[in-house]
């Protein structure tokens, strides 16, 4: 049995940290209307919850247009739990925002009632992160706190204190995800999972991007990681699965 959360999340039926690792589609388009062609395909490809990685969006500046388009998102995949992503462009994101702007987005999101979880860069800093925890926490929204690295692997020690770092923050999920440069780095990852899962309460998400990095894809969850990110049209990350090839290597799991 795979390690679990000592605490778990549940939104809209499903567990985050339970038993059974889940699995996120990330949905990335630069139009309202190519987002919501790609959300067609969600009654289809059945994951258990939706990314909207806003920053790929052409109006991402203009506020009000983004929350034209979550309303219209949110009543294609109200039934999904929904996670509202503006990543920067140090840690993998389309586009650039200040902070300035940046907050008030997040905050549109989180008081719309639409979104149930964000993410946020663990980098972005502790006023921002507290300012905007202080707003999720009424409104019932998650937080994720993550960190990204598209160049290496840290060593054991700085990755699992990132772990470590976000849930301090005030995290209710800690993310990892970082570029291997050999098996070792996987193998890293993978330790570190493990690791985090003994010692953190909150549930974790732990992955090894490109090629080398897919089995932490398939069999993190054996480690304790407790979401992993598959694609139907977008992929958002190297090395991301298809929803459909993911559940193939899962029947081996039995998940």
């Amino acid at each position: 049995m795979r390690p679990q959360s000592p605490v778990q999340i549940d939104i809209k039926g499903k567990r985050i940290g339970g038993p059974r690792p889940l699995i996120c589609l990330p949905l990335l388009a630069d139009t309202q209307a190519s987002l919501l062609e790609q959300a067609g395909d969600i009654p289809t490809l059945k994951p258990d919850l939706i990314e909207w990685r806003v920053d790929a969006l052409d109006t991402l500046t203009d506020t009000r247009s983004v929350a034209q388009t979550l309303a219209a998102l949110h009543a294609m995949s109200k039934a999904w739990p929904l996670l509202f992503t503006c990543r920067i462009p140090a840690e993998g994101g389309m586009q650039a925002l200040s902070a300035a702007m940046r907050v008030p987005l997040y905050q549109m999101a989180i008081t719309s009632g639409q979104v149930d979880m964000i993410d946020i860069e663990l980098s972005s800093g502790h006023d921002t992160i507290q300012a905007l925890r202080s707003v999720c926490r009424p409104a019932g929204v998650k937080l994720i706190l993550s960190y990204h690295d598209f160049e290496r692997t840290p060593d054991s020690d700085a990755l699992l204190q990132k772990l470590q770092d976000a849930e301090q923050a005030g995290a209710d999920i800690a993310k990892v995800a970082v570029m291997p440069r050999d098996s070792q780095d996987v193998l890293t990852v993978l330790n570190v999972t493990d690791l985090a899962r003994q010692q953190l309460k909150i549930p974790l998400i732990a992955i090894s991007m490109g090629h080398e990095g897919v089995i932490t894809r398939i069999a993190g969850g054996l480690f304790g990681s407790d979401i992993t990110f598959a694609s139907g049209t977008a992929t958002t990350a190297p090395g991301q699965l298809s929803i459909t090839d993911l559940r193939k290597a899962w029947s081996v799991l039995s998940w």
